[in-house]
């Protein structure tokens, strides 16, 4: 198997190509994983920019690679440049001049990088500084996550050591070796007045904590029951990474930000809601947990927007705002009945498992989810390439088929099977091709858009749109406890399908939220917003969704996987991965549980001479396959690991 780009769908085949015996090679032209999935230090993300933002080409003279072709086989181009960002714009609104000399401080090390030595780099782990200690949660009720533990639901970031199990999964969990999600434990924060004036934050600051961000390109949280979580655990994934769960849903409403309840607990203890609209809400959630049972509460509404399903539900105004916004998140317009229900109904499933609300986001961010599955990957043999790009696809005239590729270095690569992202394809594949874009923003703040007793909040905000056909905007806020963003700094990600630039989209929300003036310029009526001190806006290709038969002369086996696209969770990329795992190889299982090392019977006969610390000679040493090699350099690695 040969995988072009290391972004999340590429990463999750190569794993399980790997897993099931496969040999792979994962090669990318960048010098860092994940692709638009990436995560980025301050330092990084404005190399980033820079580079995005100069429109040079590049020139490739070197004919030599030619020689290798034949004559009964063709060349399909792929991109020298990929073209997936536009548009990017990033501004400083703190004072630069004494910035100039300023360098970063010490690394604050992610997880570990692969050269193309494959699982030789996994032992080279390197500490991370301060890392958060680690509590394990399993699943408990949903909805009622009170009544589950007895006491109010586990929080990773109120520092207790709680583990939650039911029944049915420790059941299951001891008799599969299954691995649990670790959520970091952080301290608790110490109780503040909310009117307290931030701290000032300058520009040096930043530049000199800059390896305490880490910022990623693309904004997603993971839902408790979706399918990447479920993903993590089965595969034991998981044990690479550290999960924090979100700690509050917020909705913007009459130019407010106030805090959304959506468990039981949250409903009845809420000080928003009267006791009517208490009763009204839960009896509303509790027919959506079950609403297939009750067609006739709906069918007739199947044509209506959920929107115009909420209004004939006798909720209030402030209700239906708060469950269209901020629990089912879909659009006013585009989104019927039946999708909103189902929405609403996944948000429900997804409560009570590992915290208060449904989310779930990745310590030191999203980028660590791709570099976990190359982990996996390298474990079990697979080899990864960096600053390793691909000229062409070399394809057989007669079959029809991918024979090989060739690199940079004028190299022949032969595969069986092909794994390209879209991003690599060049124009003349992708001519009958329509592409989306994505609107981002990222903004680092000296406050949260919310404040509170405790400042250490993970908050998802949805913020609806002021003129109808317009996209809502997903806006994700992160506290320093992620290990993205620096002490006394917020950390806010903006998301919305693009209708016009990024900054045209998402700036007349930031106004709304945010102080955008500098500390100069700052008037009385914004000092009660929070200030911006640093911000970036660009748009990025979407081309999730997009048929295989769309590109023009692809062979059979090559397989095209999308860069990321706007919703919130990570299914699509799940998906995407789990259905080209199946059509290559149709008889295996999808990233299997790896196997318990103490289950693992090594032959006497073969333990038996490094004991004594003798050798067989090579006369009297009996050669073996390369099958029987591949099984036992396998075994010995997952020991390894394990290890």
């Amino acid at each position: 198997i040969a995988c072009v780009l290391s972004g999340l769908p590429e990463s999750i085949i190569a794993a399980a190509c790997a897993r099931s015996g496969q040999r792979v090679l994962h090669v990318d032209s960048r010098n860092y994983y994940g692709g638009n999935w990436a995560s980025f230090s301050f330092s990084g993300l404005l190399s980033w920019i820079k580079e995005n933002q100069e429109k040079t080409d590049i020139n490739d003279d070197c004919e030599d690679w030619r020689k290798l072709i034949l004559e009964n086989e063709e060349v399909i181009s792929l991109s020298k440049k990929v073209k997936t960002i536009q548009h990017v714009e990033d501004f400083c609104f703190v004072d630069q001049d004494s910035a100039e000399d300023v360098e970063e401080a010490g690394a604050l090390p992610k997880l570990p990088g692969f050269g193309a030595s494959g699982a030789e780099g996994v032992a080279q782990e390197s500490e991370k500084e301060c890392p958060p200690a680690e509590c394990a949660f399993q699943e408990a009720e949903s909805l009622e996550p009170e009544k589950a533990t007895g006491a109010e639901p586990a929080r990773a970031m109120e520092g207790k050591d709680t583990e939650v199990t039911s029944e049915n999964e420790s059941s299951q969990s001891t008799a599969s070796g299954e691995s649990t999600l670790q959520l970091g434990k952080t301290e608790a924060a110490p109780s503040e007045i909310s009117a307290q004036e931030p701290k000032k934050i300058t520009y040096s600051q930043i530049v000199r904590e800059g390896r305490r961000f880490n910022i990623d390109l693309v904004s997603k949280l993971l839902y408790s029951r979706g399918l990447l979580i479920d993903l993590l655990i089965k595969s034991n994934v998981s044990r690479y990474a550290e999960f924090k769960n979100a700690t509050r849903i917020l909705a913007f409403r009459g130019g407010k930000v106030e805090q959304v309840p959506c468990s039981r607990a949250d409903v009845f203890n809420s000080r928003q809601l009267t006791m009517v609209e208490k009763r009204m809400l839960m009896k509303f959630l509790t027919f959506c947990l079950d609403y297939e049972q009750h067609p006739d509460e709906y069918q007739d509404y199947e044509n209506s927007t959920f929107a115009q399903f909420l209004s004939t539900r006798k909720l209030t105004p402030s209700l239906q705002h708060f469950i269209l916004h901020s629990i089912a998140m879909v659009s006013e317009t585009d989104c019927n009945a039946l999708e909103g229900l189902q929405a609403t109904k996944k948000f429900l499933q997804c409560l009570g498992r590992y915290g208060n609300t449904p989310f779930l986001f990745p310590l030191y961010g999203q980028g660590e989810i791709p570099q976990c599955f190359c982990r996996l990957c390298a474990v079990f043999g697979g080899i990864y390439c960096l600053r390793h790009s691909v000229q062409c696809l070399v394809v057989d005239k007669e079959s029809g088929r991918c024979k090989a590729v060739v690199d940079h270095f004028g190299q022949r690569i032969s595969a069986d099977y092909f794994i390209v992202e879209d991003s690599y394809l060049s124009e003349s594949v992708c001519t009958n091709v329509s592409y989306r874009q994505i609107s981002r923003a990222v903004l680092i703040t000296d406050q949260s858009v919310l404040n509170t007793d405790s400042e250490q909040q993970v908050s998802i905000l949805t913020v609806p749109p002021v003129d109808l056909g317009k996209p809502a905007v997903c806006v994700i806020e992160l506290c320093s406890s992620t290990m993205t963003c620096m002490k006394d700094t917020y950390l806010v990600h903006l998301t919305c399908p693009s209708t016009k630039t990024a900054r045209e989209d998402l700036e007349p929300v930031v106004q709304k939220l945010f102080n955008l003036n500098t500390e100069k310029e700052t008037e009385n009526e914004e000092l009660e917003k929070p200030r911006v001190l640093w911000a970036v806006y660009f748009n990025m290709r979407d081309s999730s969704g997009i048929d295989k038969n769309s590109y023009d002369g692809l062979p059979s086996n090559v397989y095209v996987c999308s860069g990321p696209d706007p919703a919130l969770g990570n299914d699509c990329a799940v998906k995407q991965a789990e259905a080209i795992f199946q059509e290559m190889f149709p008889a295996e299982e999808f990233c299997p549980p790896p196997p318990n090392p103490e289950d693992i019977i090594y032959d006497e006969d073969e333990i038996a001479p490094e004991e004594t610390g003798l050798s067989n000679s090579p006369q009297t040493k009996p050669e073996s396959s390369s099958e029987e090699s591949s099984s036992r350099s396998s075994t010995a690695v997952q020991k390894e690991d394990k290890e």
